[in-house]
Formats: C-alpha cells, sequence, structure tokens
C-alpha cells in the first residue's frame, strides 16, 4: 500500500492506534503507538521522533534523538492486540544527517541487497529459516548479585523426566524420549494445535506457512516452516513469526523461547537457512553439470561460507548459549564441509526436487537467536565474496560427519569453540562484510565490543551451579 491507501485504509476500517516497530542489534523488536490522530502523510517522509540512548548499543545520551521512517509495505494489523492497531516496521534516521542510521539492521539489510544488484551478481537473494523452538510449560530463573539463589528451572508436561512425577489425576505418561520427538503423534505431541494456531495466524497475516511439526528434542521443542523470501521480507516475517509464537504461547499458558540450548543433554534449536540468487526469473544457483545440480556460483558461494565461516558464525551464532548448542552428537554440524542430503554436513544441497527453481543450499549451524537482517546479510555477503574471488569449496563429504574419524575431518574448518573465539575471529575477518558500505566498521566494533562486555565478560565472571558439584571439595 502506499502511504495515502494506508490513511484511507485507517479511516475506513476505524483502526484506533498505529504502532511503530524496529529491530536493535541484538535482534529485540522495540514499539511505540500513537493514536490515529496523529497519524498522517508526514509520518511517511518526517519520521517520528523516539529516544535512541535507551536503545542497547545505539546512541549516547547527549545525541540520543533519532527517528523511525515506516515502511507502509508493511503493514499489518496486530493479531493481539485488544483495540485495533496497524502495525508498520520502520527504518531508523539520524535526526542531524536525515540518512538512514548505519548500526539500523534493517538499514544493513537493505544496503546488501543494493550491493548484490551493483556486483551485477543478481539482483534478489531468496532466505527459508527454519527456526525451532520450544515451548515450556515452566520457566525459572534468578541470578542475584550476591549468588544467593543463582538458579534455572525449566518444565514441559512432554518432558521424559516427568514420567516418575506423581501428577494430580494420575500421570498418564506418554513423554517424550530426550532425543525423541521427531514427528511423534498425540497423546506424545501435545502441541499441535498451538502450532496449528500459530500457523492459521501467520497465514491470515499473508505469511505463508509449509509445514509444522514436532521437533527432536523432549520438553516441546516445535518446528514451523514459512515459504522463503526476499531477504529483507524474509527477515520482517520472521520478526512476526517469533512475536506470533511468543504470544500464543502466552495465550496457551505457557512460554516459548528460541534460546539455542535451554535443555541439558538432548537436541538445541537451530535455524537452518536456505538461500539462493536469482537475476530476474532465473536461479543462477541451479546447473545441470554441477555437484548436486548447482551451478558453479553455487559452489563459490559455499567457498565463501566456508572460507569466513569462523567469523561468519559469530554473528549467525551470537550468544554464549549457542556455543552449547554447537557440540558434536547433537545434530548441530561444527565441521563445514558440504554434502548432497547430508545433514551431518554444515551445508547441505537438498534433493528432493529436480526443478531448477528449487536449487538452493542449507546453511545449518545458525541459530534462531541471531539478528535475522544482520544474519541474513552477513552469510549473502560471505557467499558474494566467495563468487568474486572464485573460492573453492574444497571437496564434498558424503559421508556421516558426525561419526568421521578426525584423520579424514583433517583440513575441514570447525566452528569455533565459544562465543569469545567467534568474536576474535570476527575481529580479524570482516573486511567482507564492509564492501559497499554493508556493514561499517563502527557497527561491527560495537556489535565485538558489546557481545565481550555484556556476555563473554559477564558469564565469565559468574559461578555456575556445576562448578560448586565440581569443585567445593577441593
Amino acid at each position: 500500500m502506499t502511504p495515502e491507501q494506508l490513511i484511507k485504509r485507517v479511516k475506513d476500517e476505524e483502526i484506533e492506534f498505529v504502532d511503530f516497530r524496529f529491530i536493535d542489534i541484538q535482534g529485540t523488536w522495540h514499539h511505540f503507538t500513537v493514536p490515529v490522530s496523529q497519524f498522517n502523510e508526514a509520518v511517511f517522509t518526517e519520521g517520528v521522533g523516539f529516544d535512541g540512548s535507551s536503545i542497547r548499543a545505539w546512541k549516547e545520551i547527549h545525541e540520543s534523538d533519532m527517528l523511525v521512517l515506516p515502511d507502509p509495505k508493511t503493514a499489518r494489523l496486530d493479531p493481539f492486540f485488544e483495540r485495533k492497531t496497524l502495525v508498520m516496521i520502520c527504518d531508523v534516521l539520524d535526526t542531524i544527517t536525515r540518512e538512514v542510521y548505519h548500526r539500523d539492521p534493517r538499514t544493513v539489510a537493505a544496503k546488501c541487497i543494493e550491493y548484490l544488484k551493483s556486483t551485477g551478481i543478481g539482483d534478489q537473494a531468496y532466505f527459508g529459516p527454519e527456526a525451532e523452538f520450544f515451548v515450556f510449560d515452566e520457566i525459572r530463573f534468578s541470578n542475584p548479585d550476591d549468588g544467593s539463589l543463582a538458579m534455572y528451572s525449566i518444565d514441559s508436561e512432554e518432558a521424559h523426566w516427568n514420567s516418575g512425577e506423581a501428577v494430580e489425576g494420575g500421570n498418564l505418561a506418554n513423554k517424550i524420549r530426550a532425543k525423541g520427538g521427531y514427528f511423534p503423534t498425540p497423546p506424545a505431541d501435545t502441541l499441535q494445535d498451538f502450532r496449528a494456531d500459530v500457523a492459521s495466524m501467520l497465514e491470515e497475516m499473508g505469511i505463508e506457512v509449509e509445514a509444522l511439526h514436532h521437533e527432536v528434542a523432549s520438553a516441546g521443542q516445535c518446528e514451523i516452516d514459512m515459504r522463503y523470501q526476499p531477504l529483507i521480507d524474509m527477515a520482517d516475517n520472521l520478526q512476526w513469526f517469533k512475536y506470533v509464537v511468543k504470544n500464543t504461547a502466552r495465550m496457551y499458558g505457557k512460554t516459548a523461547t528460541f534460546m539455542p540450548k535451554p535443555v541439558f543433554n538432548d537436541n538445541g534449536s537451530g535455524m537452518h537457512i536456505h538461500v539462493s540468487i536469482w537475476k530476474g526469473d532465473t536461479n543462477l544457483f541451479a546447473g545441470d553439470d554441477g555437484y548436486a545440480g548447482l551451478s558453479k556460483m553455487a559452489m563459490h558461494f559455499i567457498g565463501g561460507l566456508v572460507h569466513h565461516a569462523r567469523a561468519l558464525i559469530a554473528i549467525t551464532n551470537p550468544t554464549t548459549n549457542s556455543y552449547k548448542r554447537l557440540v558434536p552428537g547433537f545434530e548441530a554440524p561444527v565441521n563445514m564441509a558440504y554434502s548432497a542430503r547430508n545433514r551431518s554436513a554444515a551445508i547441505r544441497i537438498p534433493t528432493y526436487s529436480n526443478n531448477p527453481n528449487t536449487k538452493r543450499l542449507e546453511f545449518r549451524t545458525p541459530d534462531p537467536a541471531c539478528n535475522a537482517y544482520l544474519a541474513f546479510s552477513a552469510i549473502l555477503m560471505a557467499g558474494l565474496d566467495g563468487i568474486q574471488t572464485k573460492a573453492d569449496p574444497g571437496e564434498p563429504l558424503d559421508k556421516d560427519i558426525f561419526f568421521t574419524s578426525p584423520r579424514d575431518l583433517e583440513g575441514i574448518t570447525v566452528a569455533p569453540a565459544s562465543l569469545d573465539q567467534a568474536l576474535d575471529e570476527l575481529e580479524i575477518d570482516h573486511d567482507w562484510l564492509c564492501k559497499g558500505g554493508v556493514f561499517t566498521e563502527d557497527l561491527i566494533a560495537t556489535f565485538i565490543d558489546y557481545k565481550r562486555r555484556e556476555e563473554v565478560d559477564t558469564m565469565r565472571q559468574r559461578p555456575h551451579p556445576y562448578e560448586f558439584e565440581l569443585y567445593h571439595d577441593c
């Protein structure tokens, strides 16, 4: 819709409020709302002001004034508010320069697509993330400064650890074993109606859903797959996806989390990301003579992912918890090899169809805690660098990598073992992100500094409950 059409829609549908949403570096959605009496065409040209110093890793207090500029194409009604409210996703502007703010993740994504077009390689990149998540019946945690009750506790009626619990009315069993949650039917799968409600709500909002199912882990792990979209549209949709999942869970009296590894000794939540580059109606990743039907361009794209993987993972797996998932034995690929059909490879080439339009790569290492705008952009930039430098992806590894000997894996890039290591890699290797001004040195430095100061260092300084089991009797 154009701004004029939106203003008419607000009047015709008797919408009461307009909600403006934007995203910070961490990937958190923020919003504020105005009554329709304050909504006019000037909003789309002059923007709406807010305090940028209250957003993590953005402005200092002496430079706090910022603007949001709503994108009319993103307008949707919020499905949860009691009052009829129109929501628009916004870009962020600096009030002095009136230019887009270089730390705004959505701005980074827009610059990434413009850079893709400027290279002449293609004119659009399509992304299809598979964001896994957990739905718990309860989660409690406490981290007091004095350490008096540092703890966390999670629970799910599906969880295997509840098979021996005394329950009012009787324990009916039907619990899901650890790593046994892939495609069970009810009564073990208790979340079909929840997933169906999420999917129906997304469809009503114009977000196409391809599939929904229980995932491998016990304790309520789920997956709902959306149909692929252009980069920015898909990042927008993923924000809506998380929002709908979390709020629907709350309506069910449950809580949803996209934390990568909330359950010890069971599978974590990944976000396998499908990607392809197109020019017009032509999928540039399709090539009849290449490995698994891929073009040379696609192979060089893989080469770029492999070459920059250790730095890239700082953006696609950006939490300290991410690296509790990236360990062997839990279906999280840590070896940067590629292969057709092979889910133990970090880069998989799906082979469900021979249709050239379906040819794509699946990058399986990322997790859903990432900022989609930054992660999708970084993946595309790594692949474009591989195309430009004709990066060699090496030979495919068509075997179960989880059970391959270390000798057979010699020379294969391995994911960093911690966020700290990944940030070190990003600090060294990020020139490819800055091509075309897509990412800026300031944004990368800010990202690294924030993650080290607020996450890595604070985790490192705190005693862990398991350390008391290991060391209290030293």
